[in-house]
C-alpha cells in the first residue's frame, strides 16, 4: 500500500489551528472523541470478533461476510470462473477483474515459492477472502475518513491482511533490528508519550511486514499503528480490503497533487482536515504513527538497479515535528528502516492511474529501529532555523540508510546476525 507523507495545508506556520477540533463526524463513527484515545496496552490485546484464523496463515472463506457465489469456489478453475460470470452480470468492472486474475497467478507463483504443503490451500483460500471483499467494495463502496480506524468486526480486515501477506515472508530470512528498541517504544506509550516512525517506504505490504514482524514480541504495536496514507490505497480495488484493516490518516501525497489540476484545492482542503484529525490523536496521547517523510515508496536506481532509500523532504519531517511540539504531549521520534521491496515491488517510476501491475514474491524482509534522534541534541550549534531543519532531517534519513544497508548485507548477502554491529542488533524475535 502507497503510504505516503503530504504535510501542506499551512499548520506549520500556525500552531493555533491544530487545537481547533473538527466537528466532522464520520458516518462509522470512527471521529468521536473517545475513539481517539489508544486502547490500554497489555500484553497482547483482546481479539476482536472476526473470522477464526486456521494456522499456515490462510483466511477461511467461509468466514467471509456477505452472500457470494465465490464462497463455494472449490479450485482454481471454478474460482477464476465466478469472477468471470460476474464480468458477464455486470457486477465488476472488466479492468478490475483482469487485475485480479493476473493478481491471483501472481500470488500463487510467490506462494509455490514457499514450498509450503499446504500452498495450494493457502492461495485458494485467500484469494477468495480478497476476490468477495473487492466484490462487496465494488457493490457498496467503502469511503475513508480522514482519521480511518481498523475494520476488526464482523470481518476482521486486519487479520485478513496479515494472513494474505503471511505465506510470502521468508522468515529464515528475515531479520529485526534492535527489538529491544520496541520494547523501550511501548514503556514510554504506556506513560501516555507519543511516537513517531520516521521510515522510508518500499512497497504498500509495508504494514503488513511491520506488523508480521512485531506480532509476537511487541503485538500491541502492530495493531495499533497509525498509519499516514496517500489516496491511491483507498481508491485503489484491489488495495482497498487492505487498507481497511489498518489505521490510517488519510492524504493526498505531494507528488500526485497535481495529476489533475481541477482538483488540487479539494485535496488540500482534504488534507488541512486529516492533519487536524493527526493532531486530535497526538492531543490524546499513547500514539505511534508511521510517516514516509520521502513522499512516496522507494525506486531503484535507473542506472544501476540498486534499491536505496529515498530522500527525506525535510519541510515534511519539520513538520511533524512541530504537530508532536505542539500536541502538549511528551513525543519521540524513531528512525525505521524496511527492507521488503523483493515482495511487491512498485512499479519503476511514479504513475498517474490507479490501477498498477502487482509482481509479486516469496522472499526475506527486515525491519529495524535505532535510538529516538532529538531535535536539539542535533541543532544545538546551530542558529539558522533553515539548516537546523535540514540537519534533523539528515540525521535521520542518515540512519534510516545505515540500518538499510546492514539489514541488505544479512538478507541480500547471507551473513544473517552477523551483519549487527554496535548500532544495530540483528535477531528473530519470532524463533
Amino acid at each position: 500500500m502507497e503510504m505516503e507523507m503530504e504535510m501542506e495545508g499551512g499548520f506549520g506556520t500556525n500552531p493555533e489551528a491544530l487545537r481547533r477540533p473538527l466537528p466532522t463526524q464520520s458516518p462509522l463513527g470512527f471521529l468521536e472523541a473517545s475513539s481517539m484515545q489508544a486502547p490500554p496496552l497489555a500484553s497482547s490485546p483482546s481479539p476482536a470478533r472476526g473470522p477464526r484464523v486456521p494456522a499456515k496463515g490462510a483466511v477461511l472463506a467461509s468466514e467471509v461476510v456477505g452472500p457470494s457465489p465465490l464462497l463455494d469456489a472449490r479450485n482454481e478453475q471454478e474460482l477464476i470462473l465466478h469472477i468471470r460470470k460476474e464480468v458477464e452480470k455486470g457486477k465488476l468492472p472488466a479492468d478490475v477483474a483482469a487485475n485480479l486474475e493476473e493478481l491471483y497467478y501472481n500470488y500463487k507463483d510467490a506462494v509455490m515459492q514457499s514450498r509450503d504443503p499446504n500452498a495450494h490451500d493457502i492461495v485458494l483460500s485467500n484469494m477468495v477472502a480478497l476476490f468477495d471483499c473487492v466484490l462487496l467494495d465494488v457493490e457498496n463502496p467503502f469511503t475513508f475518513p480522514p482519521y480511518h480506524k481498523a475494520v476488526r468486526e464482523p470481518f476482521d480486515y486486519y487479520m485478513f491482511g496479515q494472513n494474505y501477506i503471511r505465506p510470502l515472508v521468508d522468515y529464515r530470512n528475515s531479520y529485526v533490528g534492535n527489538i529491544s528498541i520496541f520494547q523501550d517504544m511501548e514503556q514510554k506509550l504506556q506513560q501516555g508519550h507519543n511516537v513517531v516512525l520516521m521510515s522510508n517506504h518500499q512497497t504498500e505490504a509495508d504494514p503488513a511486514i511491520i506488523a508480521l514482524l512485531l506480532e509476537r514480541s511487541n503485538p500491541w504495536i502492530s495493531e495499533n499503528i497509525v498509519y499516514v496514507a496517500g489516496d491511491r490505497v483507498v481508491t485503489d480495488p484491489l488495495c482497498k480490503p487492505f487498507s481497511m484493516g489498518r489505521n490510517l490518516i488519510c492524504v493526498y501525497s505531494k507528488k500526485h497533487m497535481n495529476d489533475f489540476p481541477e482538483l488540487v484545492d479539494m485535496k488540500r482542503r482534504a488534507n488541512t482536515r486529516s492533519l487536524k484529525e493527526m493532531a486530535l490523536l497526538l492531543r490524546g496521547g499513547s500514539q505511534i504513527i508511521w510517516i514516509a517523510p520521502s513522499g512516496g515508496r522507494d525506486r531503484p536506481d535507473p542506472l544501476t538497479g540498486e534499491w536505496h532509500p529515498a530522500p527525506f523532504d525535510a519541510s515534511a519531517v519539520d513538520n511533524m515535528r512541530r504537530l508532536l511540539e505542539h500536541s502538549g504531549v511528551p513525543g519521540h521520534i524513531y528512525p525505521l528502516s524496511l527492507l521488503c521491496y523483493e515482495v511487491m515491488p512498485p512499479p519503476q517510476k511514479v504513475e498517474k492511474e490507479i490501477g498498477e501491475q502487482r509482481v509479486i514474491s516469496f522472499h526475506g524482509v527486515g525491519l529495524s529501529v535505532t535510538e529516538e534522534i532529538k531535535y536539539s541534541d542535533i541543532t544545538v550549534h546551530t542558529q539558522n532555523v533553515d539548516e537546523c531543519r535540514e540537519k534533523f532531517s539528515e540525521s535521520l534519513y542518515n540512519s534510516v540508510v545505515d540500518q538499510y544497508n546492514a539489514l541488505k548485507s544479512a538478507i541480500f548477502r547471507g551473513r544473517g546476525a552477523d551483519s549487527s554491529d554496535s548500532a544495530i542488533s540483528l535477531s528473530q524475535p519470532w524463533r
